[in-house]
C-alpha cells in the first residue's frame, strides 16, 4: 500500500513541476517581442524522500544565455543614435516545443496519479471482501 502512495506522491511532484515550467514557458511567449526581455529557463532537481521515493522539484530558474536580437527601428522610443535596440532573446519555436513536451509530461504523470490511485482502492476493495 505504501508503494501506492509513492508513485501517487512522486507523480504529484512532477505535475507541479511541469506546471511550474509551463508557467514559465507561457511568460516567455508573452514576451517574445518585449525589448530586452531575457528567456527564463526552468531547471529540475531529484530529491530523496524519507520514506525512499525519489521525487523531482523544481530548482532555481534561470536566464537564457543566448544572444538578444538588434532590431532596425529608428522610430523606436528605445532605439540609440544608431536606431537599433535590443530584443528579446526568446526563440517562438523553442518555447511552443517546450510547452508542448510540459504539456505531454504533465499528462502521463497525471495518468500514473490515477492509475495508483486506481490499484490503491482495488486493493482497498479486496481487503474489504
Amino acid at each position: 500500500m505504501e508503494s501506492f502512495f509513492g508513485s501517487m506522491i512522486t507523480s504529484a511532484h512532477g505535475m507541479v513541476a511541469q506546471s511550474t515550467r509551463l508557467r514559465v514557458t507561457s511568460e516567455n511567449i508573452a514576451n517574445v517581442d518585449t525589448p530586452g526581455y531575457t528567456r527564463k529557463i526552468v531547471t529540475f532537481e531529484q530529491l530523496a524522500t524519507d520514506e525512499g521515493t525519489e521525487i523531482v522539484t523544481t530548482g532555481p530558474i534561470t536566464f537564457g544565455k543566448e544572444e538578444h536580437a538588434r532590431i532596425r527601428d529608428p522610430a523606436h522610443p528605445l532605439a540609440d543614435p544608431d536606431g537599433t535596440y535590443m530584443g528579446s532573446n526568446v526563440d517562438l519555436m523553442v518555447e511552443i516545443a517546450d510547452a508542448r513536451e510540459a504539456q505531454r509530461t504533465y499528462e502521463a504523470n497525471l495518468r500514473m496519479f490515477d492509475q495508483a490511485r486506481q490499484m490503491a482502492s482495488s486493493f482497498l476493495d479486496l481487503l474489504r471482501t
